[in-house]
């Protein structure tokens, strides 16, 4: 079994204006530094180190692309990184990702640059579940009650039971992503993730695999401290293992 993955890198961080954004040099969130390192470079490493994947594809903004490059020829990883231009939307690059992935590639998995505490058991565990179904996303269950509103008046209140955080990795056989990609392309529909276009086909079902609160998306300043903490952490549980 091939498995790639692809982590949209292009996106403007608009929400990212913080005193850690001016010392990184950007505002664009996957560039940012924990401990020295690019977010995104912390999000790779994760994935290298899983057994189950053989290639990292970064899709990038076209102005980034020597950049993003030179920071992954410094890494010099153990597996192939390649970096292609993304898009204007994140379903763009995605595309664009998936059209790159190396003949032959059977699994795919896609992942949000910008959440770096993914642990190489959950990514394991999500590329068998897709490997024996054909879809499943990691997602964790709200701890808090949901509500329904329209505006700003409550309309009802949903069960927990039947709900789910989605997060990434979400992992596909690449014939189902490409052809929930052909028909969100023929009926201009633009999903919020990779899973909402795959749950578009009639004969798909999507599972789940239990998430972390781990791993968080990091999208605004606040975000940065939690991030800074938890690999605070996971140096500290290195160097005692």
């Amino acid at each position: 079994m091939r498995v790639s993955v692809i982590l949209p890198a292009a996106g403007l961080g608009t929400r990212m204006k913080s005193g850690a954004a001016e010392k990184s040099g950007t505002s664009r969130k996957q560039f940012m530094l924990l401990e020295g390192a690019p977010i995104l470079i912390h999000t790779i490493r994760k994935f290298v180190a899983c057994t189950l994947v053989d290639e990292v594809i970064v899709a990038a903004r076209g102005d980034d692309l020597a950049w993003v490059r030179e920071l992954v020829d410094r890494e010099s990883f153990a597996k192939p990184v390649r970096v292609v231009e993304g898009g204007a939307t994140r379903q763009h690059s995605v595309e664009n990702g998936l059209a790159a992935v190396t003949p032959g590639t059977e699994i795919v998995a896609v992942h949000d640059a910008v959440r770096p505490f993914i642990d190489t058991e959950t990514i394991a565990k999500v590329i068998e579940q897709a490997a024996a179904t054909g879809a499943a996303i990691v997602g964790i269950v709200p701890v808090d009650t949901v509500k329904q509103v329209q505006g700003k008046r409550i309309r009802g209140t949903l069960n927990r039971d039947r709900l789910v955080l989605a997060q990434t990795p979400q992992v596909f056989r690449v014939d189902l992503l490409r052809r929930a990609y052909a028909k969100a392309n023929e009926d201009d529909f633009v999903g919020t993730d990779e899973s909402s276009l795959v749950e578009r086909l009639d004969d798909v079902e999507v599972s789940v695999v239990s998430g972390s609160d781990r791993n968080i998306k990091i999208t605004k300043p606040s975000d940065m401290e939690l991030a800074n903490l938890y690999l605070k952490q996971d140096l500290e549980k290195a160097a005692t293992s």
